[in-house]
């Protein structure tokens, strides 16, 4: 069984800055690319930036591009989203998704996280 799990979120005032986390674990033979989608109340979930396996390519959402920053640490199966000069429409839900293979004999699937929250203040 794999897991994905967020961490890092809050509420922080606009202009401020958090890290937020999501740690893989369970039976893991390779993790592809993964990415960053969030999704705010009455609006459909949108990606917000993906990371390849080798954390070489980046990609962002044009609303967020200047101001968050993908990376991995594939040594601790982790992904990372630093979000600096929050605004409130950055306000959302925030999801980890990963392509991942259980096992090598077994074919990549797609895995979420839970979500975690970012509320951001005026």
């Amino acid at each position: 069984q794999v897991l994905l799990v967020e961490s890092g979120g809050g509420l922080v005032q606009a202009g401020g800055s958090l890290r937020l986390s999501c740690a893989a674990s369970g039976s893991i033979f390779s993790i592809y690319t993964m990415y960053w989608y969030r999704q705010s109340p009455g609006k459909q979930r949108e990606l917000v930036a993906g990371i390849t396996s080798s954390g070489s390519t980046t990609d962002y959402a044009d609303s967020v591009k200047g101001r968050f920053t993908i990376s991995r640490d594939n040594a601790k199966n982790t992904m990372y989203l630093q979000i600096n000069s929050l605004k409130p429409e950055d306000t959302a839900v925030y999801y980890c998704n990963a392509r991942i293979r259980a096992t090598m004999a077994s074919g990549p699937a797609d895995y979420w996280g839970q979500g975690i929250q970012v509320t951001v203040s005026p």
